[in-house]
């Protein structure tokens, strides 16, 4: 039913009237230092990509490559974090595969079901939609500072802790409301991912920064210079794209630290971010309590607008 025409999250396959399998892949590099804490967030990213389809996962594989000179027991440390971020998601480890490598890297393979008539893609925004995001920001840039030691996991336990929760929740929300489109947040960030949903759907989109949940001092932290090494390559490739007036994209002349620091923010790689959704105006306000009664942010961060198909127009 879905392959990888428009960038989905998962490949979906239908085996009956009833049952439609979701088959997704994701791994990378340590985040963190702590090796249970990045089998978590890793288990919760993985998992992620099944949860913005609207489905639920069933199973997985380790996918594992460590250096073996490290020991057993750190690799021990890492999958005990994602096996127990799987347990949490009612989701069976059935084996996976492990090489030696120089570089650690750790992710899943998983199997989800969905009903077909009720694929939740990336695509089928509508002119007027809201757009509600379910986790903050600043992961990418959280994560660089951790590296640089300018932070330590117990000062940034609320980002690990953020990146390391299922979007389960959400997934529940999202399907017991009704909405257009969805995506999980991650690697080409937040202007990256609208982008695709509204490239893919045809119209165009308003984002307000100023509505933008971002963890406590990333802003500041961006300003610095703290920020993932692919920040620049975002930026790049949002810039045709985004039309922020007064604060045009850095990708030329230095720009004013306040508006390096902001789009820094907008093209922040995330890890384990939260969901995406576009939302029919008459159902946002519902949606937004389902979300709360779970527990989950419910944050209303711009609406999709008739238009070039995905271009953003960013206030303040």
């Amino acid at each position: 039913m879905v392959g990888f025409e428009t960038s989905d999250d998962a490949a979906v396959y239908r085996l009956d009237d009833r049952t439609a399998l979701l088959l997704t892949v994701d791994f990378f590099t340590p985040i963190v230092d702590d090796p249970y804490d990045f089998g978590r967030i890793t288990a919760a990213n993985s998992l992620s990509d099944v949860y913005a389809m609207g489905g639920r996962p069933l199973a997985a594989m380790n996918i594992v490559a460590f250096p073996c000179s490290l020991g057993p027991e750190i690799v021990a440390d890492v999958l005990r974090g994602g096996g127990d971020v799987c347990r949490e998601a009612g989701v069976i480890v059935v084996g996976g595969h492990t090489i030696d490598d120089n570089e650690p890297k750790f992710g899943l393979s998983v199997l989800g079901i969905v009903d077909p008539d009720r694929v939740v893609r990336n695509v089928g925004v509508c002119p007027g939609d809201v757009f509600v995001l379910t986790k903050a920001l600043g992961t990418g840039v959280v994560g660089t500072a951790l590296k640089r030691g300018l932070l330590d996991e117990d000062s940034a336990r609320e980002v690990i802790e953020s990146m390391a929760a299922l979007n389960r929740d959400a997934c529940e929300a999202m399907q017991e409301v009704g909405v257009h489109a969805a995506t999980d947040v991650t690697g080409f960030g937040i202007a990256g991912h609208l982008h695709e949903m509204l490239e893919g759907s045809g119209c165009a989109g308003d984002l307000d920064f100023g509505a933008l949940p971002i963890f406590d001092g990333v802003l500041a932290l961006a300003a610095d210079g703290v920020v993932p090494g692919r920040t620049a390559e975002v930026i790049e490739f949002a810039s045709p794209f985004v039309d922020w007036p007064g604060r045009p994209a850095p990708v030329g002349p230095l720009a004013p630290v306040d508006d390096l620091a902001r789009w820094r923010v907008l093209c922040d790689p995330q890890t384990s971010g939260g969901l995406l959704m576009a939302v029919a105006p008459e159902k946002a306000g519902a949606l937004c309590a389902a979300l709360v009664a779970r527990g989950v942010l419910a944050a209303v961060i711009g609406h999709a607008t008739p238009g070039v198909a995905g271009h953003i127009a960013v206030t303040d």
